[in-house]
C-alpha cells in the first residue's frame, strides 16, 4: 500500500490535497492500531473510483448526444429529399414508402439510443460497484481479530 500512496503524484495529488491534510491530522493524534496510510489510500481510491464513474458517465452521455445529432441530420436530409421529389406523379407512393421506412428507422434509432444510454449507465455503475466490493473486502480484513 505504501508504494500505491507514493504513486499519487502530479495532477492526481493536486486534485486531492485534502488527503494530505487528513493524513497530517491523523498523524498528530497517533491513534494506536490505526493505519493512517491505509485509511488515506482507501479514501484516495474511493475518490478515484468516483472520478472514473463520472468520466464513464460523461463519455456515455457524449456518445449518446453525438449519435442523436447524427440521427437528426440523417432524418432531416431524408425529409428534404422526400419533399424535393413531391412534384412527381409517383410522389404519393414514394411518400408512403418513405414514411414507412422513416417509422422503422425511428424505432431502430430509439432502440440504439436506449442501448447507448444503458451501456453508459452500466459502465459508470460497474466502477462504483467494484470499489464498493473492494471497500467491503478491506473492511472485513480490518475487522479480523489480530
Amino acid at each position: 500500500m505504501e508504494t500505491e500512496s507514493k504513486q499519487l503524484t502530479g495532477a492526481d495529488a493536486s486534485a486531492m490535497p485534502w488527503l494530505d491534510n487528513l493524513k497530517e491530522l491523523f498523524g498528530k493524534y497517533q491513534l494506536p492500531g490505526v493505519d493512517v496510510a491505509a485509511l488515506v489510500d482507501w479514501q484516495r481510491k474511493d475518490m478515484e473510483a468516483l472520478a472514473e464513474a463520472n468520466r464513464q458517465a460523461f463519455e456515455g452521455i457524449k456518445a449518446l448526444i453525438d449519435r442523436r445529432n447524427e440521427i437528426l441530420q440523417e432524418t432531416l436530409a431524408q425529409w428534404q429529399a422526400t419533399v424535393k421529389d413531391a412534384t412527381s406523379a409517383e410522389a404519393v407512393s414514394k411518400q408512403t414508402e418513405a414514411v414507412k421506412q422513416g417509422v422503422e428507422k425511428a424505432v431502430a434509432n430509439f432502440r440504439e439510443l436506449s442501448e447507448l444510454e444503458a451501456q453508459a449507465r452500466n459502465n459508470a455503475w460497474k466502477v462504483v460497484q467494484e470499489r464498493i466490493q473492494e471497500n467491503l473486502s478491506n473492511l472485513q480484513k480490518l475487522l479480523q481479530p489480530k
